[in-house]
């Protein structure tokens, strides 16, 4: 019998995305993420992960249609989350996050859902969760 490595604890100010672990579109936003966010603020886990299990409400881990970020402030879903991460990244990126929050948030839902329920099409889905690198591992929660 193994026993499972414990849940690293995460900093108050830490920010974690939950992300559907095999989809496509949802692995190349890690990667967008890791790329842009060179402060390290952000933390990673897959919704079929352990993190995930005791972090996240059941219907969010069920559903998998939903980027799921918790923050200090509490947990975002769908528009918000991509909001909220666009805000955290350098450069021009918390301006588009600012110009997408000017649309209502119905619409902007409304088009998050449309994506979601057609990603794996769209981007394809993968057998298995990504594995990070070496580099990007200390990122990554089970």
């Amino acid at each position: 019998m193994t026993v499972a490595p414990p849940i690293p604890p995460t900093s108050a100010d830490q920010t974690i995305v939950f992300f559907d672990g095999v989809c496509g579109l949802c692995n190349s936003t890690v990667q967008f993420l890791l790329t842009r966010d060179r402060a390290g603020q952000l933390l990673f886990a897959p919704l079929q992960g352990e993190t995930a299990a005791t972090r996240v409400p059941l219907d969010d881990r069920e559903t998998l249609n939903t980027l799921v970020v918790a923050t200090p402030q509490g947990m975002l879903r769908q528009s918000d989350a991509v909001v909220h991460l666009l805000r955290q990244l350098p450069g021009w990126w918390p301006c588009c996050g600012v110009l997408i929050r000017i649309i209502p948030r119905f619409l902007r839902d409304a088009g998050y859902r449309f994506v979601s329920r057609n990603r794996y099409r769209w981007f394809g889905q993968h057998e298995t969760c990504r594995l990070p690198t070496p580099e990007e591992r200390h990122r990554f929660l089970p």
